[in-house]
């Protein structure tokens, strides 16, 4: 059986999605025009409407991520499974409402971090569960992009700035290879922009006996992972990139494995959208199976996530509204 989607939102990442049943945006007018060009048989002109419709699995929520503690709180606590997209919420109070309500209700909730269900990542994660290339020593990310001219990347009142937008793909990649290890510290330093936003720079330390590890982060810069991991007496690099946020090339000790991406049925507005369908698959494995959250993207992993970004934040000096609510 099909699993039947509900969009909520009608901006350019919920284009680039798919299988979906209804849509509903904050006018009718934008959820009739994107219904239209999708194909989706029933167009909502209001979230309550669409939380209504009694033949929807699940939700994608791709509003504003300002917006997604209101919303997902509609939802979840209408009984409906949730897929909301990154950053979860603004902050670790509102991830934490999130996931209460989710449980409270007893449905199905992840955050969209769509990288988490690529085929690269999964054979990283093969890799690193056999032990196949050494113990690791040190994550370096690079990920950036020219938002500047972007109002949704920089301006504070739409929860902007590097760090919610594309930081987070850093730091859930460090976080994946380290298996949800909480950091022993933090460091982070930044520029702030004209509008309170930030460009930043996190280093995550965490201290075994015998053993330290490093997981420096940075964007604005390059677009590729690189790990460093011991292998016999040399240092071997483990390169994810093209981009490392949607990647589809692993190139392991100078060996290439590439995982193309099925060919997209429309214009995509973001690189490699057609990557989406991972996450989509993702959810409907859990909902078959009855889960109520993913093990490639769990509860646990959008806390520590969104905890370790708070603190990054207010190292730096980035206040939202949302923080003094």
């Amino acid at each position: 059986m099909a699993t039947r989607w509900g969009i909520c939102g009608a901006g350019n990442i919920s284009h680039d999605f798919s299988f979906i049943v209804a849509v509903a945006a904050r006018s009718l007018e934008s959820a009739e025009k994107f219904a239209k060009t999708h194909g989706i048989p029933k167009a909502y002109g209001s979230y309550q409407e669409l939380v209504k419709d009694p033949n929807i699995d699940v939700l994608y929520i791709g509003v504003l991520h300002t917006h997604h503690l209101q919303v997902g709180l509609l939802f979840l606590n209408a009984g409906k499974n949730v897929l909301c997209e990154k950053p979860f919420a603004m902050n670790l109070r509102e991830v934490r409402q999130l996931v209460s309500a989710a449980r409270e209700n007893n449905v199905f909730l992840m955050e969209a971090v769509w990288s988490r269900c690529f085929p690269v990542y999964a054979e990283v994660g093969r890799l690193l569960s056999e032990s196949a290339v050494g113990q690791v020593k040190m994550v370096k990310v690079y990920f950036g992009l020219p938002l500047l001219d972007r109002e949704r990347a920089t301006q504070k009142e739409q929860g902007g700035g590097a760090l919610m937008d594309i930081g987070i793909y850093c730091l859930q990649f460090a976080l994946m290879v380290f298996k949800g290890e909480r950091p022993e510290s933090i460091h982070a330093t930044g520029v702030l922009l004209p509008s309170g936003t930030v460009n930043i720079t996190i280093a995550l330390v965490t201290v075994h006996i015998h053993c330290a590890k490093c997981i420096y982060l940075r964007w604005f810069l390059a677009r590729k992972g690189l790990f460093f991991f011991s292998f016999f007496v040399m240092l071997m690099p483990f390169d994810v990139a093209h981009p490392m946020h949607c990647p589809t090339v692993l190139e392991l000790n100078g060996k290439k494995t590439e995982f193309p991406l099925p060919e997209p049925g429309l214009p995509l507005n973001f690189h490699n959208s057609t990557g989406l369908r991972y996450e989509a698959e993702e959810v409907r494995r859990c909902l078959l199976k009855g889960l109520k959250e993913s093990i490639k993207m769990s509860l646990t992993d959008s806390e520590l996530l969104i905890e370790i970004m708070d603190e990054a934040r207010r190292q730096v000096g980035v206040v939202y509204e949302q923080d003094s609510q």
